[in-house]
Protein backbone atom coordinates (compact mmCIF):
# COMPACT_ATOMS: atom_id res chain seq x y z
CA UNK A 1 0.00 0.00 0.00
CA UNK A 2 1.60 3.43 -0.66
CA UNK A 3 1.21 4.56 2.64
CA UNK A 4 4.23 2.22 3.74
CA UNK A 5 5.99 4.77 1.90
CA UNK A 6 5.46 7.88 3.69
CA UNK A 7 8.72 9.54 4.54
CA UNK A 8 10.55 8.41 7.80
CA UNK A 9 8.72 9.45 11.07
CA UNK A 10 5.68 10.02 9.87
CA UNK A 11 4.40 6.90 12.21
CA UNK A 12 5.20 8.85 15.37
CA UNK A 13 2.95 10.85 17.21
CA UNK A 14 1.26 13.81 15.51
CA UNK A 15 3.43 13.01 12.39
CA UNK A 16 1.31 15.69 10.53
CA UNK A 17 4.85 17.57 9.94
CA UNK A 18 6.75 15.35 8.28
CA UNK A 19 4.19 15.18 5.26
CA UNK A 20 3.31 19.23 5.56
CA UNK A 21 2.42 21.17 3.07
CA UNK A 22 2.86 24.35 4.60
CA UNK A 23 5.87 26.23 6.45
CA UNK A 24 9.45 27.19 5.46
CA UNK A 25 11.55 24.17 4.79
CA UNK A 26 9.11 21.72 5.32
CA UNK A 27 8.61 18.36 2.96
CA UNK A 28 5.14 18.17 0.27
CA UNK A 29 3.89 16.19 -1.71
CA UNK A 30 5.60 18.83 -4.23
CA UNK A 31 8.99 18.92 -3.26
CA UNK A 32 10.82 15.98 -1.67
CA UNK A 33 13.58 17.77 0.05
CA UNK A 34 12.94 19.12 3.22
CA UNK A 35 15.23 22.28 4.17
CA UNK A 36 15.30 22.54 7.61
CA UNK A 37 16.56 26.51 7.10
CA UNK A 38 14.15 27.97 9.71
CA UNK A 39 11.39 26.57 12.89
CA UNK A 40 8.97 24.42 11.47
CA UNK A 41 5.70 25.53 11.33
CA UNK A 42 4.11 24.89 14.80
CA UNK A 43 2.21 21.14 14.46
CA UNK A 44 -1.12 22.60 16.09
CA UNK A 45 -1.16 25.50 13.56
CA UNK A 46 -0.50 23.23 10.82
CA UNK A 47 -3.69 20.99 11.74
CA UNK A 48 -5.83 23.35 12.33
CA UNK A 49 -4.93 25.23 9.08
CA UNK A 50 -5.45 21.28 7.08
CA UNK A 51 -8.55 21.67 9.07
CA UNK A 52 -9.74 25.06 7.37
CA UNK A 53 -8.21 23.33 3.70
CA UNK A 54 -11.01 20.42 3.87
CA UNK A 55 -13.86 22.22 5.39
CA UNK A 56 -13.82 19.51 8.08
CA UNK A 57 -16.40 18.62 9.99
CA UNK A 58 -18.10 15.12 11.45
CA UNK A 59 -21.51 14.01 9.99
CA UNK A 60 -23.89 12.38 12.73
CA UNK A 61 -21.76 9.13 12.96
CA UNK A 62 -18.98 10.97 13.80
CA UNK A 63 -17.37 10.40 10.58
CA UNK A 64 -14.76 12.74 9.21
CA UNK A 65 -16.26 14.99 5.92
CA UNK A 66 -14.41 17.37 3.81
CA UNK A 67 -17.15 20.02 2.69
CA UNK A 68 -18.31 20.81 -0.89
CA UNK A 69 -17.73 24.16 -0.97
CA UNK A 70 -13.89 24.09 0.52
CA UNK A 71 -10.87 25.62 -0.58
CA UNK A 72 -9.77 22.18 -1.43
CA UNK A 73 -13.05 21.01 -2.86
CA UNK A 74 -12.38 24.27 -5.37
CA UNK A 75 -9.18 23.40 -5.70
CA UNK A 76 -10.10 20.40 -7.22
CA UNK A 77 -13.01 22.09 -9.28
CA UNK A 78 -9.84 24.20 -10.93
CA UNK A 79 -7.85 21.23 -11.99
CA UNK A 80 -10.70 19.27 -13.22
CA UNK A 81 -12.27 21.75 -15.22
CA UNK A 82 -8.88 22.14 -16.96
CA UNK A 83 -7.82 18.27 -17.49
CA UNK A 84 -11.93 18.29 -19.36
CA UNK A 85 -11.15 20.80 -21.50
CA UNK A 86 -7.68 18.65 -22.55
CA UNK A 87 -9.73 15.21 -22.89
CA UNK A 88 -11.94 16.98 -25.06
CA UNK A 89 -9.24 18.19 -27.56
CA UNK A 90 -7.65 15.10 -27.08
CA UNK A 91 -10.77 13.37 -28.09
CA UNK A 92 -11.53 15.45 -31.05
CA UNK A 93 -7.85 15.39 -32.06
CA UNK A 94 -7.97 11.91 -32.04
CA UNK A 95 -11.07 11.98 -33.99
CA UNK A 96 -9.66 14.27 -36.63
CA UNK A 97 -6.03 12.88 -36.70
CA UNK A 98 -6.97 9.34 -36.41
CA UNK A 99 -9.99 9.14 -38.37
CA UNK A 100 -11.56 6.61 -36.07
CA UNK A 101 -13.88 8.98 -34.24
CA UNK A 102 -14.05 8.18 -30.43
CA UNK A 103 -12.24 4.79 -31.39
CA UNK A 104 -8.68 5.93 -32.11
CA UNK A 105 -6.32 8.64 -31.56
CA UNK A 106 -3.69 10.67 -33.48
CA UNK A 107 -1.56 8.18 -32.62
CA UNK A 108 -3.79 4.92 -33.92
CA UNK A 109 -4.44 4.61 -30.36
CA UNK A 110 -7.29 4.96 -28.29
CA UNK A 111 -7.06 7.69 -25.92
CA UNK A 112 -7.42 6.80 -22.29
CA UNK A 113 -6.88 8.33 -18.78
CA UNK A 114 -4.87 6.67 -15.63
CA UNK A 115 -6.36 7.84 -12.25
CA UNK A 116 -4.35 6.71 -8.91
CA UNK A 117 -7.13 5.73 -5.82
CA UNK A 118 -6.02 6.84 -2.45
CA UNK A 119 -7.33 10.12 -2.18
CA UNK A 120 -7.43 10.98 -5.78
CA UNK A 121 -10.82 8.58 -6.67
CA UNK A 122 -11.32 7.88 -3.33
CA UNK A 123 -11.18 10.25 -0.70
CA UNK A 124 -9.18 9.49 2.99
CA UNK A 125 -9.48 12.45 4.92
CA UNK A 126 -11.54 10.07 7.93
CA UNK A 127 -8.65 7.87 8.51
CA UNK A 128 -6.35 10.73 8.72
CA UNK A 129 -8.36 12.72 11.08
CA UNK A 130 -9.03 9.23 13.26
CA UNK A 131 -5.56 8.23 13.43
CA UNK A 132 -4.11 11.81 13.42
CA UNK A 133 -2.42 11.69 10.32
CA UNK A 134 -0.38 8.50 11.49
CA UNK A 135 -0.24 5.10 9.44
CA UNK A 136 -0.58 1.43 10.51
CA UNK A 137 -1.24 -1.42 7.96
CA UNK A 138 -3.58 -3.13 10.40
CA UNK A 139 -6.06 -0.35 10.89
CA UNK A 140 -5.23 0.95 7.14
CA UNK A 141 -6.51 -2.82 5.53
CA UNK A 142 -9.17 -3.02 7.48
CA UNK A 143 -10.37 0.70 6.62
CA UNK A 144 -9.47 -0.04 2.99
CA UNK A 145 -11.63 -3.12 2.90
CA UNK A 146 -14.75 -1.89 5.04
CA UNK A 147 -15.28 0.29 1.13
CA UNK A 148 -17.00 3.08 2.88
CA UNK A 149 -14.51 5.87 1.18
CA UNK A 150 -16.31 8.58 -0.52
CA UNK A 151 -15.59 9.81 -3.60
CA UNK A 152 -12.76 12.75 -4.10
CA UNK A 153 -14.60 15.95 -5.05
CA UNK A 154 -15.72 15.69 -9.30
CA UNK A 155 -14.15 12.97 -9.92
CA UNK A 156 -16.47 10.41 -10.70
CA UNK A 157 -17.76 13.10 -12.91
CA UNK A 158 -14.74 13.68 -14.50
CA UNK A 159 -14.61 9.77 -15.17
CA UNK A 160 -18.36 9.96 -16.92
CA UNK A 161 -17.01 12.94 -18.97
CA UNK A 162 -13.90 11.43 -20.05
CA UNK A 163 -15.92 7.93 -21.19
CA UNK A 164 -18.49 10.54 -22.92
CA UNK A 165 -15.86 11.24 -25.61
CA UNK A 166 -14.92 7.69 -26.07
CA UNK A 167 -11.53 7.59 -23.61
CA UNK A 168 -10.85 5.00 -21.69
CA UNK A 169 -10.65 5.14 -17.76
CA UNK A 170 -7.64 2.85 -15.55
CA UNK A 171 -7.18 2.81 -12.01
CA UNK A 172 -3.38 2.62 -10.80
CA UNK A 173 -3.24 2.21 -6.83
CA UNK A 174 -0.73 1.38 -4.84
CA UNK A 175 -3.11 -0.68 -2.97
CA UNK A 176 -2.22 -4.40 -2.24
CA UNK A 177 -3.83 -7.17 -4.65
CA UNK A 178 -5.33 -8.39 -1.65
CA UNK A 179 -6.86 -4.91 -1.17
CA UNK A 180 -8.07 -5.03 -4.84
CA UNK A 181 -11.80 -6.36 -3.98
CA UNK A 182 -12.21 -3.56 -1.03
CA UNK A 183 -11.14 -0.89 -3.35
CA UNK A 184 -13.26 -2.18 -6.62
CA UNK A 185 -16.22 -2.27 -4.12
CA UNK A 186 -16.02 0.84 -2.71
CA UNK A 187 -15.08 2.73 -6.49
CA UNK A 188 -18.17 1.14 -7.73
CA UNK A 189 -20.05 2.53 -4.33
CA UNK A 190 -18.81 6.13 -4.67
CA UNK A 191 -20.10 6.74 -7.92
CA UNK A 192 -17.27 5.44 -10.51
CA UNK A 193 -19.43 4.26 -13.73
CA UNK A 194 -16.92 2.53 -15.25
CA UNK A 195 -14.86 -0.93 -16.19
CA UNK A 196 -13.35 -2.00 -12.73
CA UNK A 197 -11.67 -5.70 -13.78
CA UNK A 198 -8.90 -6.96 -13.55
CA UNK A 199 -7.93 -5.25 -17.03
CA UNK A 200 -8.85 -2.09 -16.13
CA UNK A 201 -7.83 -1.88 -11.92
CA UNK A 202 -3.83 -2.11 -11.67
CA UNK A 203 -2.77 -3.01 -7.80
CA UNK A 204 0.77 -4.15 -6.60
CA UNK A 205 0.82 -7.56 -6.99
CA UNK A 206 4.01 -8.38 -4.86
CA UNK A 207 3.85 -12.28 -5.11
CA UNK A 208 2.71 -12.89 -8.53
CA UNK A 209 4.27 -9.14 -10.48
CA UNK A 210 3.32 -8.71 -14.11
CA UNK A 211 6.39 -9.35 -16.42
CA UNK A 212 5.59 -5.94 -17.33
CA UNK A 213 7.94 -5.18 -14.12
CA UNK A 214 10.79 -7.86 -14.86
CA UNK A 215 13.01 -4.89 -14.39
CA UNK A 216 12.43 -4.76 -10.45
CA UNK A 217 9.99 -7.46 -9.38
CA UNK A 218 10.12 -11.16 -9.29
CA UNK A 219 7.84 -13.54 -7.47
CA UNK A 220 10.79 -13.65 -4.83
CA UNK A 221 11.80 -10.31 -4.53
CA UNK A 222 9.74 -6.49 -5.11
CA UNK A 223 11.65 -3.94 -5.34
CA UNK A 224 10.24 -1.44 -7.88
CA UNK A 225 9.55 2.08 -6.06
CA UNK A 226 6.19 3.56 -6.85
CA UNK A 227 7.36 5.53 -9.70
CA UNK A 228 8.84 2.25 -11.17
CA UNK A 229 5.80 0.41 -10.38
CA UNK A 230 3.58 3.12 -11.63
CA UNK A 231 5.59 4.45 -14.92
CA UNK A 232 5.99 0.60 -15.52
CA UNK A 233 1.86 0.03 -15.80
CA UNK A 234 1.24 2.98 -17.72
CA UNK A 235 4.14 1.77 -19.92
CA UNK A 236 2.45 -1.62 -20.20
CA UNK A 237 -1.13 -0.08 -20.89
CA UNK A 238 -0.14 2.22 -24.21
CA UNK A 239 1.55 -1.05 -25.68
CA UNK A 240 -1.55 -2.54 -25.60
CA UNK A 241 -3.01 0.10 -27.78
CA UNK A 242 -4.05 3.34 -25.76
CA UNK A 243 -2.88 6.73 -25.90
CA UNK A 244 -2.49 8.40 -21.87
CA UNK A 245 -4.07 11.33 -22.33
CA UNK A 246 -4.05 12.04 -18.78
CA UNK A 247 -2.56 10.73 -15.75
CA UNK A 248 -4.18 12.04 -12.19
CA UNK A 249 -2.79 11.15 -8.76
CA UNK A 250 -2.15 13.01 -5.80
CA UNK A 251 1.59 12.61 -5.25
CA UNK A 252 4.72 13.78 -7.69
CA UNK A 253 5.03 9.92 -7.31
CA UNK A 254 2.27 8.79 -8.83
CA UNK A 255 2.70 10.83 -12.09
CA UNK A 256 6.54 10.98 -12.29
CA UNK A 257 8.38 8.82 -15.26
CA UNK A 258 6.75 9.37 -18.21
CA UNK A 259 4.20 7.76 -20.41
CA UNK A 260 0.97 10.26 -20.27
CA UNK A 261 1.25 13.67 -22.35
CA UNK A 262 -0.20 15.20 -19.15
CA UNK A 263 -0.69 14.90 -15.87
CA UNK A 264 -2.62 16.60 -12.91
CA UNK A 265 -1.79 16.70 -9.32
CA UNK A 266 -4.47 17.13 -7.30
CA UNK A 267 -3.73 18.32 -3.48
CA UNK A 268 -3.36 16.18 -0.49
CA UNK A 269 -1.65 17.82 2.37
CA UNK A 270 -1.62 15.10 4.66
CA UNK A 271 0.91 12.69 3.59
CA UNK A 272 3.84 12.56 1.57
CA UNK A 273 4.69 9.21 -0.76
CA UNK A 274 8.13 8.56 -2.35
Amino acid sequence: MHKSLRVAGIATACAVAGAALYGTGAATADNASARHTAEPQNIGVLVGEIDDYYGAYQDADGVWRSSPDSPYAKDLARIQAKAKKDIRKAAAHGAKGGGHGAKGSAHGKKPAIVLDVDDTSLLSFDYEKTTNYTYNSATWDAYVKAAKRPAVFGMPELVTYAKSKGVEVFFLTGLSESQREGAVTNLARAGYDTQLDTEHVFTKNKTAPPAYLSNCATPAKWECTTVQFKEGTRRHIESTGYDIVGSFGDQVSDLAGGYADKTYKLPNPTYFVE
